[in-house]
């Protein structure tokens, strides 16, 4: 609302007047009309034709079986290939050559389709809805007079970056593609992988106005079905408006939040997802991301590397336990420092008790305050590498780990030793594969920071038990979170470590898989 005085200027929004979209009569209830100026007419309408400078409305003229039919193409421009429509739907339209083709009996409806539109992927739609599904994915849709169908032809071509790299899950043995933004390259990689017809991709629709398309893949004949019908009853009941990263998604299907313990997997590897797609698990790929979610996922999941599998047993076994070492200190290191120092020096040797006293002496301010302020340092300059440009991210943790780090224990504001403790615990943590993951035991940190200050290992130990019980209550799409541990599996294919590739018979037994084995007993049979 605007006020034009002499005087004054003053703009508001005015709260009159609501418009809410689901009252308006929806469009899978409206059919195409046989009368094309009436299709015509909903279209812009629909479409905003007069304002909006991207929708195209081509009109032209179809001559066939001795009479005119008025036709109009629409697409949105940048959306489609200009050289497909022109090549493979308005010129063999318009041209002359067929207008006296007598092939299917007057039927102008398989006339056009089998003969006028020499395109690959040709389908009829019947309703508006489907209409505006195509045009908003980059579709072409023709209509034609006196048909009460119309064409959707498939001629997407809009800009899209390249298959590269994977930035966030590096390794140095193995595959070094990664997901784009695009759903259908996403999808040709995994089919590229697994190169099996069993491999199911289903397409679901999110968000009643963004309508993204979510693809469901896994291996029908692996899979448990149960997995995979609970996978697609969740995606199918959501009630939102859009939906734009697999972000959101994670959040929206998980049985509960867990105070932020990650349940689904997310991941940007293709190789990672055909391993979860060949033990049995569900992956769901959003278009316009690159990145794919993976369930169920249990607690080891997430100090899994997809460098594991390519490496012999013995060095995956060392890695996947300096991860297991590493999630622990970054969890509990700092609250055990605090807890030691506050209320059970006597359990450290007198030297270095006297060692962390003497570097204390200087030092103006409790404990408490020096490691939180220590702490959410580190996370600051963290967080400042991660936002800056890449040419000086690692300028600033340089600067920020060795120049302040150095001035604030030369100023007295920090003990050394606890230098050594905070910069032991931010390298631990950068060992967890899973940002998710990471993130989560970074926060808890914190936690278990106070209740070490609080109580001492009383408060560490009530901290560790109550951690435990949330994890063990966490169930994601029907699999405990902390199998094979509790409850306990002894069947084989299960297990944190890894057995050597001629032992990995089976796959794992909480996932119900329809094929338990993965592999012949003996698989090597050339030794035979």
């Amino acid at each position: 609302m605007i006020n034009y005085n002499k005087n004054e200027y003053e703009f508001s929004i005015a709260n009159n007047q609501t418009f809410d979209f689901n009252e308006t009569k929806k469009e899978k209830d409206v059919f195409i009309f046989n009368n094309i100026n009436e299709n015509l007419n909903y279209l812009k309408s629909r479409y905003n034709a007069l304002i909006n400078s991207d929708i195209v409305i081509r009109e032209f003229n179809l001559f066939a079986y001795n009479k005119n039919h008025k036709c109009f193409i629409i697409y949105f421009d940048g959306l489609v290939d200009s050289i497909s429509i022109n090549d493979f739907v308005l010129e063999p339209l318009m041209l002359e050559r067929h207008r006296y083709s007598q092939t299917t009996n007057n039927n102008l409806e398989l006339y056009v389709k089998n003969c006028l539109l020499p395109q690959n992927n040709v389908k009829q739609v019947t309703n508006f809805s489907d209409v505006c599904s195509g045009i908003n994915m980059g579709d072409s849709i023709l209509f034609i007079d006196t048909l009460n169908v119309a064409f959707d032809v498939d001629a997407k071509k809009y800009s899209q970056r390249g298959i590269s790299n994977p930035e966030n899950e590096t390794i140095i043995k193995g595959p070094q593609e990664g997901f784009i933004e695009n759903i259908r390259t996403n999808t040709s990689l995994l089919r590229r992988i697994i190169n099996n017809e069993n491999l199911i991709i289903e397409n679901i629709a999110v968000g009643k106005i963004s309508k993204t398309k979510c693809g469901v893949c896994y291996m029908q004949n692996i899979a448990n079905g149960d997995l995979v019908a609970e996978v697609k009853y969740r995606l199918n009941n959501l009630d939102i408006d859009s939906l734009f990263s697999t972000g959101q998604l994670e959040q929206l299907i998980e049985e509960n939040e867990g105070f932020g313990i990650p349940q689904i997997i997310s991941t940007e590897r293709p190789d990672k997802c055909t391993k979860y797609l060949l033990q049995g698990r569900v992956v769901v790929l959003v278009n316009g991301n690159p990145y794919a979610i993976v369930m169920p996922a249990t607690i080891e999941d997430f100090l899994f590397s997809p460098e594991d599998t390519n490496l012999r047993p013995l060095f995956s076994n060392f890695l996947r336990g300096i991860r297991v070492i590493s999630a622990i200190l970054t969890l509990l290191l700092p609250g055990i420092y605090i807890a030691i120092t506050s209320f059970h020096q006597e359990i450290l040797p007198t030297e270095l008790l006297l060692s962390i006293l003497s570097a204390r002496e200087n030092v103006p301010f409790p404990i408490i305050f020096e490691i939180l302020l220590m702490e959410f340092s580190f996370e600051l300059i963290r967080e400042a590498g991660l936002r800056v440009p890449s040419p000086i991210g690692s300028t600033i943790g340089i600067v920020g780990a060795l120049i302040l780090g150095d001035a604030a224990v030369n100023a007295g504001i920090v003990s050394p030793t606890l230098i050594i403790i905070v910069a032991i615990t931010g390298i631990a943590s950068f060992a967890i594969p899973d940002f998710s993951f990471g993130f989560h035991i970074r926060i808890f940190r914190f936690l278990f920071i106070a209740l070490g200050f609080t109580a001492g290992f009383l408060g560490v130990g009530v901290g560790i038990l109550i951690y435990i019980t949330f994890l063990c209550n966490i169930v994601s799409f029907g699999v405990p979170y902390t199998v094979p541990l509790a409850p306990n599996y002894n069947s084989k294919g299960n297990g944190y470590f890894i057995p050597p590739i001629w032992k990995q018979e089976y796959r794992a037994s909480f996932l119900s898989p329809k094929r338990r084995k993965s592999q012949d007993k003996i698989s090597m049979k050339w030794k035979n």
